[in-house]
């Protein structure tokens, strides 16, 4: 019988019963733990209609090799459907280098696409209509920068700044946490984030001014409680800076926004979802005494698990993608990148980028579950977990709290040990077989079908650099100098800092110079022993 089957355990290790009944929601409430779609708590999700009206944004994460490439792949995608698109950047660009600097060399446009100077941003955005699509843009410690040319360019090509869409990642603390893509200090990388709010709240109003994400953190082996948990962690520690720097909570809480992981064990991730917009809500309108709906609702892109996808047999990952896409749907995401079936092994071809947006389609147009709001309402199962990962995070928050904060648990190597700890649990569960891994530790196959991956051209590098020697001697290096020693000036003082940073932008300062003047400043951040 069911009953005497012992109980498995969630991707947080919480217990998962065989068998849910009415019981399991004993005291459950819910006008106060679901209220309706569309209002406080938001459990249900974030608008009254969902996808009832309107599916959500459909987006593909591309960059790669150089930026007339990278646009090539978008037109292809705009062709094809997505409304929004999605940037990868190198590393390089990532750092804050050029591309032409000593530690550039052999990473340029390795994992996404080399932006060195509004020349490059130009080629990368050409033909596009900017003023109608929303763009994300993964970009973190040099963020405003990448912003700044963006909104130079969209300038260029006539499209209003006011209504400009899109999304700058800019969560910084994530990376001291899980990535590493770091450059100051997180005091002065509080301090530029802040300046970017009060920016895009005055010219920039429907940009997004930050995806707080809990993806990165979960790639690295967060469990579902502990991306969400730590995820809103950090994401009080921007709001208590914004704050801090003068900001009302209800001018720049509207524009915040998040980014979650999608996985294969779809009834937590919906749980996950619908506990992270409860949490949220209750933390503003109760930590933060924010008044606006607006700020009190969670509003989160997603991207399917690169993390559990596998080089054996990458065929299988669209199933595997199709799964975490529709866990992300039923979880109620605002927008959503499905990953490539082939980027376990590299960058994807045109054809599995395209075979992953139509699984996107296919779940928006083909199945039904677009046609009611929040289907696993009221669900046994779905509720009690709901209740059990929000009780975990909220644990995993308070202990944040405990060591002073999301900042002084990063210095003292909290949310990283933490987060080894869970990915550790599951490698050993890989290894020992007692969690299966589909053609890689159960179902392999002897012998693996050929498979050509698409290359990155070596040449791009050189290429890159010359573009640059060009770009320096044709430029004013001397108004270049001067924006620069103004861009320092604002970083010594308290001046918003991206004002004089999109003058040096626009007199074709490039990005890696930008972020040299603020380490002229500011210095960089070397991490404690205990990392």
């Amino acid at each position: 019988m069911a009953a005497d089957v012992p109980d498995a355990r969630s991707e947080s290790d919480l217990p998962i019963k065989a068998v849910y009944d009415a019981g399991d929601l004993e005291g459950f409430d819910p006008q106060e733990q679901l209220g309706e779609p569309g209002q406080f708590p938001y459990t249900r999700g974030v608008y009254p209609n969902m996808y009832t009206g309107r599916p959500w944004t459909m987006r593909q994460y591309a960059g790669f090799g150089t930026a007339k490439e990278s646009n090539e792949r978008y037109h292809e995608l705009v062709a094809n459907g997505t409304g929004g698109l999605s940037v990868a950047f190198d590393l390089p660009t990532q750092m804050g280098y050029d591309s032409d600097e000593a530690i550039a060399s052999g990473e340029v446009g390795k994992v996404g696409v080399a932006i060195d100077s509004i020349d490059d941003m130009r080629t990368l955005f050409g033909g596009l209509p900017l003023g109608e699509l929303s763009t994300s843009m993964t970009i973190n410690a040099p963020a405003a920068t990448l912003l700044l040319m963006y909104q130079l360019v969209a300038e260029e090509n006539g499209a209003d700044p006011s209504k400009l869409a899109g999304t700058i990642q800019n969560d910084v603390l994530k990376e001291y946490i899980a990535r590493g893509t770091y450059i100051y200090p997180p005091k002065e990388s509080l301090r530029l984030i802040s300046d970017i709010f009060a920016y895009c709240h005055k010219e920039l109003p429907r940009w997004n001014t930050i995806s707080i994400s809990g993806y990165h953190m979960a790639e690295a082996g967060a469990t579902p409680a502990q991306e969400i948990a730590f995820t809103l962690a950090n994401a009080k520690e921007y709001v208590r800076a914004a704050q801090a720097a003068g900001l009302d909570v209800d001018d720049f809480a509207p524009r915040l926004s998040f980014f979650f992981v999608a996985r294969t064990t779809l009834l937590e991730e919906v749980a996950k979802f619908r506990a992270a917009r409860r949490i949220w809500a209750r933390v503003m309108r109760d930590e933060f005494r924010a008044k606006n709906p607006k700020s009190q609702m969670l509003r989160f892109h997603t991207q399917t698990a690169g993390v559990q996808l596998t080089a054996q047999q990458p065929e299988v990952n669209l199933v595997r993608v199709a799964l975490q896409g529709l866990g992300a749907v039923l979880g109620g995401t605002q927008s959503l990148h499905t990953n490539s079936f082939d980027e376990a092994i590299a960058l994807p071809t045109q054809k599995a980028a395209r075979l992953a947006l139509r699984t996107q389609q296919i779940i928006a147009y083909e199945t039904d579950v677009t046609k009611t709001v929040d289907p696993f309402a009221g669900s046994y199962v779905v509720e009690a977990m709901t209740d059990d990962v929000e009780a975990a995070a909220l644990d995993l928050i308070q202990a944040v709290e405990d060591r002073g904060g999301a900042v002084a648990a990063i210095e003292q190597g909290f949310q990283k040990s933490e987060i080894e700890r869970s990915a550790y649990r599951i490698a050993l569960e890989i290894d020992n077989k007692e969690r299966t891994v589909v053609g890689l530790n159960r179902f392999a196959l002897d012998e693996e079908e050929p498979y050509e991956p698409l290359r990155v051209d070596p040449q791009i590098e050189h290429d890159q650099r010359e573009r640059l020697a060009a770009l320096r001697a044709d430029r004013d290096n001397e108004a270049v100098e001067r924006a620069l020693e103004a861009v320092r000036e604002a970083a010594r003082g308290t001046d918003n800092l991206l004002y004089p940073m999109r003058e040096a932008l626009r007199l074709r300062a490039t990005g890696g110079e930008v972020s040299h003047a603020l380490r002229d400043v500011w210095g960089v951040y070397i991490p404690h022993e205990t990392f």
